[in-house]
């Protein structure tokens, strides 16, 4: 979430968003910001403002449409309504097998096992704001990595003598690590190694890891059979979105909309 410099945005000259008339209030696009993160003031103020005009579109509506809903409160209320008007306005689309089929074809790279490796490693700790420090720790990797060039029998002894991990006590085991299981710099250095003993130290936020990668597993192409839902489920809301997209176009280009302009519906449908 966002903090918002509520001081900032007031001492800006922005004009007024309506939609049909209808005012969106000031209050309610600094509100919404929090949701929009953008380095620049203006930028997180005019996608606030658009979301906002996109949810008034939709009520405005469903209110036409006679879709009020009762018994609840004003936000949950909203949303019943304008999940009502998407309902009964924008076709649910079917993925059809075909679609689906091809795919999986021009995507193999998304329909795989994941990749596994079995590595051991020493940790010479360093905090990131300590620059002397993380040069004295990468020196004595350096040095270590040297020793087990000669003598590699010695990585479990040394990873006990000097790791600043918990695996030191298993010798500097990891165990299996896919990605994702550890930090992402340290996986782009480590998932392309060979097996065998890393020849640099490998630097993360957390210092200087001496790496053996001790085996690796490739992930195999997963049988269509097994990811054909997935694939429907997720072209079914690809196509979804873009039809309650070309929707919210047509309610805009019918409007009467002032104080910000429209850019991709794709990026103001409501949460």
């Amino acid at each position: 979430m966002q903090l918002i410099d509520t001081k900032a945005i007031a001492e800006q000259d922005f004009p007024e968003v309506r939609v049909n008339q209808i005012l969106i209030q000031e209050s309610d696009i600094v509100a919404e910001m929090q949701y929009h993160p953008a380095e620049e003031l203006e930028l997180a103020r005019s996608q606030a403002a658009q979301a906002l005009v996109v949810k008034e579109l939709l009520l405005q509506k469903a209110r036409e449409m006679d879709l009020n809903t009762e018994g609840q409160d004003a936000v949950e209320n909203d949303e019943a309504m304008i999940a009502a008007l998407l309902s009964q306005e924008v076709k649910q689309p079917d993925a059809d097998e075909d679609a689906c089929f091809q795919y999986f074809k021009a995507n193999p790279d998304k329909f795989r096992s994941p990749d596994l490796i079995a590595a051991s490693h020493i940790l010479l700790g360093a905090d990131p704001g300590e620059p002397e420090e993380r040069h004295q720790r990468q020196e004595q990797a350096e040095g270590l990595i040297a020793q087990l060039q000669q003598d590699p029998d010695q990585f479990a002894a040394l990873a006990m003598q000097f790791s600043d991990c918990p695996s030191k006590e298993l010798g500097g085991e990891m165990g299996q690590l896919s990605k994702g299981s550890t930090v992402p710099e340290f996986e782009r250095q480590v998932f392309p190694m060979d097996e065998g003993l890393c020849p640099n130290p490998v630097e993360s936020r957390y210092g200087y890891h001496i790496v053996r990668v001790d085996k690796k597993v490739e992930g195999d192409q997963l049988e269509y059979e097994f990811v054909m839902d997935k694939i429907r489920t997720y072209l079914q809301e690809q196509v979804y979105r873009r039809s309650v997209n070309q929707y919210i176009s047509i309610l805009a280009s019918s409007a009467d909309i002032t104080g910000v302009e429209l850019h991709g519906a794709d990026s103001m449908l409501v949460q």
